[in-house]
């Protein structure tokens, strides 16, 4: 049941996990681009800008969306593109891995962040994949891959 305590759980998960979260997804996506020649950049949030640094913009509402753009990849094709559209999700499945070996060599103890973040993470690659338009110019990750390997219709920004 939920109690006034869980709410910060809530809150913490909300502003702190979701946003990491988020931040491994479009890191990688930076990453596969930059991997074939490109080079990429990413916004973590709404609204207003808080702070750049680098190629990551963060915004006021750091909590509520992020979105990566890439261009000029050296190797220009099809499936380069949707290596770069898949980026996040993989970035995403090797982190639970990655935290999970962790945690089992114990490394890291268990604790509530990992086990949002799994949660989190999780939830980018399944929902990320799923082939739908949020509206005309804003394709999932999924959609994009499909997009780009079936009509050759690239796709951005990507999410």
């Amino acid at each position: 049941m939920f109690e006034l305590r869980d709410v910060i759980t809530l809150l913490w998960s909300l502003c702190i996990v979701l946003p990491v979260a988020s931040f491994v997804h479009q890191l990688g996506h930076t990453v596969m681009a930059f991997i074939f020649g490109g080079r990429g950049s990413f916004t973590i949030g709404r609204g207003k800008e808080l702070f750049t640094f680098k190629n990551l913009t963060v915004k006021r509402l750091y909590f509520l969306d992020s979105f990566c753009q890439y261009e000029g990849l050296k190797y220009d094709n099809r499936m380069t593109h949707a290596l770069v559209y898949g980026g996040g999700a993989l970035f995403n499945l090797l982190s639970v891995l990655i935290v999970n070996l962790l945690i089992v060599l114990g490394v890291f103890e268990p604790h509530l962040f990992f086990y949002q973040f799994a949660y989190f993470s999780s939830y980018y690659v399944i929902f990320s994949l799923l082939p739908v338009r949020y509206s005309d110019d804003h394709p999932s990750d999924g959609m994009a891959i499909y997009e780009v390997l079936r009509h050759g219709r690239k796709c951005d920004p990507i999410d």
